[in-house]
């Protein structure tokens, strides 16, 4: 059964994420949004790692075919970095060291700020 979250601001309470998977597994990460055409509005994943690194949150955009928001965050929940991330690109890394990433289409980051802290709870749908 797959986990999922929702993400919320804590900083202005808005939601940023309805329903954001959690990938934490090795297959998770490895197929991350690779070779899907659509993603709802309100859905994204949130990729968990192991430590704070810059190079463990490091990610490619081979095999996508759309841009994504991509917001990486340390490990207590505050956004470190945020880019926007086009298809085929070779890799974007973030600035900081971070723990957890988001992949949700491209109005995501509008959401949130460097330095805002994220949280996130079970998804209740």
């Amino acid at each position: 059964m797959k986990q999922y979250r929702t993400i919320r601001n804590a900083r202005t309470g808005h939601v940023v994420l309805q329903r954001a998977r959690w990938c934490a597994n090795f297959w998770c990460r490895f197929r991350g949004l690779q070779f899907v055409m659509q993603l709802p509005e309100d859905q994204g994943l949130l990729f968990v790692t192991q430590r704070e690194s810059t190079s463990d949150t490091a990610i490619h955009m081979l095999f996508m075919f759309m841009s994504i928001g991509v917001i990486w965050l340390d490990h207590n929940g505050i956004v470190v970095d945020k880019r926007l991330a086009k298809p085929w690109r070779l890799a974007y890394v973030p600035q900081k060291p971070a723990q957890y990433f988001i992949e949700a289409r491209p109005h995501v980051l509008q959401s949130v700020e460097i330095g805002d802290k994220l949280v996130f709870n079970e998804a209740t749908t």
